[in-house]
């Protein structure tokens, strides 16, 4: 019976230690050790898992019980207390059973779920084999009792309009809190409408490591995007990220082998179909290429909650920790590359010319045909452009000093 309490709790732990892995997880597994890659393929097909992890718990189980029977029978005949001896040891037998072969071993396997799945992979995977000669018979009873028991069962939608109209209606009461929830629920609807360009952190803006990398080589520094963003053997472009949020202080020996596929999306792709193609591929960061296939930005969804849930106005205060446009003296504004045009235009009131670019570097290399360079004047619009050397401490910040040709006495 012992022994039946220790199968058990092999197949309870088996199970939550695999059910409970994150994608994330599981493309660890998959590009981990011999073992890691076995948990990965028993997860290919849940069904065949779960069904063989259930039989042979109800199997044990069945047989623990009948035991625990006889051996309550042959107490029952042992004398006159023997009535106190079979309630006592069936009562015990039944906890035993309860604490030893689920509640216990689901819970430890929830804390490591990636380790113990792994270190279970090869016994549970024969076990889940020697079940395959019987499993198109569970197959077949359980389609049988999805089209008799339950043939309208539909899945739960996560998330219904009523559902944030319901959390609206008992927020009105805080005025502050009904704004704050304005301006999500605007940031949320306009992902669909503004392009990646526009909230991704530029090429300038993030670190690139070549492999190997090894946790000596980020210098005791995260990076600002969070992420160990490794490149090809040729460090052109991002093949993986890794995230440090995720991992803490406990980094493994080799960086680039842990690291997660990226996604890669068109410079003129929304927000809204970047994550949503984040979600199908299940990668928390996507790079971004022009039209010519090279890389020119990268944007995690760490940047886009950030974006939607953050208070800061734009990308010039979530980046840089710094204003887009200061004023600097009276008709004149010291403004950072990175800032959108259309932020420009709202914020003095007027109606920009139409560019193909969409940031202010952007803009001032459109007009220039090249990099923009320190001392480089532009007229554009109503603005006269010059671009002003960087600041010391940070010299991938492009500033740009602007000013309204029509507060110059030019007639414009």
């Amino acid at each position: 019976m012992i022994a039946l309490i220790g199968c058990s709790a092999f197949f309870s732990a088996s199970e939550a230690a695999l059910f409970c892995l994150r994608a994330t997880d599981r493309k660890q597994l998959a590009a981990g050790s011999p073992a890691q890659r076995l948990a990965d393929r028993l997860l290919q097909d849940p069904d065949r898992l779960l069904s063989a992890v259930l039989f042979w718990n109800l199997v044990i189980n069945i047989v623990y019980f009948a035991m625990a029977s006889i051996v309550a029978l042959q107490l029952d005949r042992s004398g006159p207390v023997s009535q106190y001896l079979v309630v006592g040891f069936s009562t015990t037998a039944v906890l035993l059973l309860v604490f030893l072969s689920e509640m216990l071993p689901k819970s430890l396997a929830v804390l490591r779920p990636g380790w113990l799945a792994a270190s279970l992979s090869l016994p549970l995977s024969m076990a889940v084999r020697l079940v395959d000669p019987v499993m198109p018979a569970l197959r077949t009873v359980m389609l049988l009792s999805q089209r008799l028991v339950w043939p309208g069962f539909d899945v739960e939608a996560y998330l219904e309009i009523g559902d944030l109209e319901r959390a609206i209606e008992m927020s009105r009461r805080d005025a502050a809190l009904m704004e704050q929830e304005r301006k999500v629920l605007t940031r949320i609807v306009s992902l669909s409408d503004v392009k990646v360009q526009e909230w991704m952190r530029p090429r300038k803006q993030f670190v690139l490591f070549r492999p190997p990398v090894q946790p000596a080589d980020l210098g005791g520094q995260v990076p600002a995007s969070g992420y160990v963003l490794v490149t090809d053997k040729n460090g052109d472009d991002v093949v993986s990220a890794f995230d440090l949020r995720a991992h803490g202080g406990e980094l493994p020996d080799r960086i680039d082998d842990h690291a997660l596929d990226v996604s890669c999306v068109p410079w003129c792709a929304t927000v809204a179909e970047t994550l949503q193609k984040q979600q199908e591929e299940q990668t928390d960061v996507a790079v971004i290429v022009n039209e010519f296939g090279e890389t020119i930005g990268v944007l995690s969804r760490w940047d886009i909650l950030e974006a939607v849930f953050s208070d800061l106005p734009g990308r010039s205060e979530r980046l840089l920790h710094q204003d887009a446009i200061e004023e600097v003296e009276p008709g004149v504004w010291l403004v950072t590359g990175i800032t959108n045009l259309s932020r420009l235009s709202a914020r003095f009131d007027i109606k920009l010319p139409r560019a193909r670019s969409v940031t202010l570097r952007g803009l001032l290399q459109q007009e220039l045909e090249r990099l923009p360079m320190p001392g480089d004047r532009v007229k554009w619009g109503p603005f006269e452009l010059e671009v002003v050397s960087p600041a010391a401490d940070k010299p991938q910040v492009l500033l740009v000093r602007i000013s309204l040709a029509s507060s110059k006495g030019d007639g414009a």
